[in-house]
């Protein structure tokens, strides 16, 4: 049996930088980066949940990590029921295992899958309940199949619709980005009612002020997106709360009369008001 999954940032950027490339990268750049994105906590914790998968990795994770989440709603949910979770998505790792936690719990992993960045997929034990997209080529071609399988299927499909974390707005508030209307117009194809999701939970300043600071200056990178691997580690000894709205059926979703995208918002609005 193989060991557990180890992150080494020096291996994973040999593996991606040309070789030429690579070369004039210094070693103290690699070894900032690793501190930055706590790597060695990272790595205690996969050590510690290890060889668990799934949502019993998740609660590894969170029991490691010694967060509580509190969930309310779930009696909201109708056995034999298709659905499309589309959830806010405020932290960028704590609030997606979460969520694995608590419906693989309720439904089972082999009935969950979550749509994900490909890039996700390096994370193994969770690789089993994970659908990536954004993929190219062939890959994307199987992606995109596997895709449509899973949502014509009786699986339950979880998904953040906004794509990206939150983030702190002009007017103060920390909140998505605008949602991508691809869940309501699949919801609807595929005759899955949504059910709004609202996870309470906040980053720290330092990643807020990061992404704040790269949008003034008009840079395309995520620089903030580096910070999130270190937010998982900053949570220790959090209390999260996760609120399940009551489901849209997909005759009220053609009843409101609305576009897709227009019906994406209007559901973005409705998570905030979950209280």
């Amino acid at each position: 049996m193989e060991g557990p999954l180890e992150i080494n940032l020096h291996n994973i950027l040999r593996a991606r930088l040309p070789r030429k490339a690579g070369r004039f990268v210094p070693g103290f750049l690699i070894s900032g980066l690793e501190k930055v994105i706590h790597q060695d906590e990272l790595n205690e914790m996969l050590r510690v949940a290890y060889p668990l998968r799934g949502s019993a990795f998740a609660r590894k994770i969170l029991e490691h990590l010694n967060i509580t989440v509190d969930v309310k709603g779930l009696d909201r949910l109708k056995d034999g029921s298709r659905y499309m979770f589309a959830s806010n998505h405020p932290l960028g790792g704590l609030d997606g295992i979460a969520l694995i936690a608590v419906l693989g719990e309720k439904y089972g992993d082999e009935s969950v899958r979550f749509l994900v960045n490909d890039m996700l997929m390096n994370v193994e034990p969770l690789r089993d309940v994970f659908l990536p997209i954004n993929k190219f080529g062939a890959q994307g071609r199987d992606a995109a199949k596997a895709i449509n399988e899973a949502l014509h299927s009786d699986k339950q499909i979880l998904q953040f619709p906004a794509g990206l974390v939150s983030r702190l707005h002009d007017d103060g508030t920390i909140q998505d980005l605008a949602w991508q209307k691809a869940f309501v117009a699949k919801a609807i194809e595929t005759d899955r009612a949504i059910v709004p999701v609202r996870f309470e939970g906040f980053n720290s300043n330092k990643f807020y002020k990061t992404a704040r600071l790269r949008k003034k200056l008009k840079l395309k990178f995520n620089f903030e997106q580096v910070l999130l691997p270190g937010e998982v580690c900053k949570a220790r000894g959090s209390n999260y709360r996760i609120i399940f709205g009551e489901p849209v059926s997909v005759r009220e979703l053609k009843a409101r009369n609305l576009p897709p995208l227009a019906l994406a918002a209007q559901l973005r609005r409705e998570v905030y008001s979950l209280k």
